[in-house]
């Protein structure tokens, strides 16, 4: 069955052109578009579709908020969220994480980045964008270290501990294979890992983590 998804962006260009390309695709329907946040919601809520597409800026409520009323804590039934912006790194990025959302993509991520992020929404997964990782960690790197940051569930292993610390770094699952010397599977397998250890629900909380613990000083 084909993903089904709703595209919510103000303006109708791009609106038009994301819901050309993931129609495009098969194995992916646009199943409703918003202009604005309410009705982004609203339009979520009626039709339940597999992951919503959000632009992080929008009239009316912003896409963290929506996102907030669709996939926060407090929702029994969250949607799969993927948010979307033209900012190299916008200051809603880490709320919307804690909001729920499962991917964030810059808008000339290209096509194929795309696609692979509203699959990996649709399967429970998430995809961030490794420009927006490293910026996002950038800015934390300037920020004051919580006091007292959480602990895993489990000790990490010392491979776990190198690959933690690459994912904070920014790098992706092809550069941490090619720096360790290891299988793409295999670094696949350490992050589920860390995301199970830890409780992270994708790679941008694994860097966050890494980051409030004093693992990650620098994010170059």
């Amino acid at each position: 069955m084909s993903i089904r998804v709703v595209v919510a962006d103000d303006q109708d260009l791009v609106r038009t052109g994301l819901t050309m390309i993931l129609d495009a695709q098969p194995g992916i329907e646009v199943v409703g578009q918003a202009r604005d946040g309410h009705e982004a919601v609203a339009v979520a809520r009626e039709l339940r579709p597999d992951v919503c597409l959000f632009d992080i800026r929008m009239p009316g409520i912003d896409g963290v908020e929506a996102t907030r009323q669709l996939a926060g804590p407090g929702v029994a039934d969250p949607l799969a969220v993927v948010i979307i912006t033209t900012f190299d790194l916008d200051d809603y990025v880490l709320g919307a994480l804690r909001a729920g959302a499962r991917g964030f993509l810059l808008k000339d991520a290209g096509p194929a980045l795309l696609v692979q992020a509203i699959e990996a929404a649709a399967k429970g997964d998430a995809l961030i964008s490794p420009d927006i990782t490293r910026r996002l960690l950038s800015t934390l790197a300037s920020l004051e270290r919580p006091a007292a940051p959480a602990q895993p569930i489990a000790p990490l292993t010392d491979r776990e501990e190198d690959v933690l610390v690459l994912v904070a770094r920014g790098r992706t699952n092809h550069e941490i294979a090619d720096e360790l010397h290891i299988s793409l599977s295999t670094v696949k397998t350490h992050i589920g890992a860390l995301m199970a250890k830890l409780g992270a629900r994708n790679r941008v909380e694994v860097a966050i983590w890494a980051y409030e613990t004093g693992r990650a000083p620098s994010a170059g």
